[in-house]
């Protein structure tokens, strides 16, 4: 069944605590955005402030030009998963490793430049890549769906792989883009900015379902 992942991006504690409620009510699993100014020039909530909602599973998204501290730190809280980007700094190893320790899953993002063939060697080790196709660190991101090629190509070394997408998911190219593969879809304007959040939600999960089963 495909997911539909509401997003959490917020730079400050009163924002992400109304961004988490607005979702808290429907959502089964949500991506928590965190951003160090760096590798993303905008930033958000420290993750030592990360919290979610008990129920919910949790997945961070690091867009950290070096996610070694944060990924300490996060594994403390025991998320479902650590995303961490093929462009960043640090071992990948010792990063999944870590996760494996803890029972955390390991996510790997790519930036649309970016070749999955990069990451090809460490796929025995990694359970989810998230293709990112949004601006890093902002909201209402343009789903580029070009970049679904990375999508035929990661599931034909590892079929059972989990793909996310991240950018510019909406009513209008979800079905596309279940079309193409993706397994988990990362919403963030299009629920945050609605009059009525969960009918968004429900709708895009609607769509998700039906496209998955023709």
């Amino acid at each position: 069944m495909a997911v539909i992942c509401p997003s959490i991006l917020a730079t400050d504690e009163e924002q992400y605590r109304r961004q988490m409620e607005k979702v808290a009510g429907f959502a089964h699993r949500i991506q928590i955005d965190l951003t160090d100014g760096k590798f993303a020039a905008s930033k958000t909530v420290k993750p030592e402030g990360a919290w979610w909602p008990v129920g919910i599973k949790a997945d961070f998204h690091l867009m950290y030009e070096d996610p070694r501290l944060a990924v300490k730190v996060i594994s403390e809280h025991r998320p479902n998963m650590i995303i961490v980007h093929a462009e960043a700094k640090g071992d990948f190893e010792t990063f999944s490793n870590y996760c494996a320790h803890y029972g955390i899953k390991v996510g790997i993002a790519l930036l649309p430049k970016t070749n999955p063939a990069r990451i090809e060697p460490a796929l025995p080790k990694i359970d989810h890549v998230l293709i990112f196709s949004g601006n890093l660190g902002h909201y209402g991101g343009y789903a580029n769906q070009n970049l679904l090629h990375k999508v035929s190509y990661l599931k034909s070394k590892k079929p059972q792989l989990e793909i996310g997408w991240d950018g510019g998911v909406n009513e209008q190219n979800i079905s596309h883009l279940a079309s193409g593969g993706i397994d988990v879809f990362v919403v963030g304007a299009v629920i945050h900015e609605a009059d009525n959040p969960a009918r968004v939600f429900h709708r895009l999960q609607r769509i998700a379902d039906e496209t998955g089963t023709t």
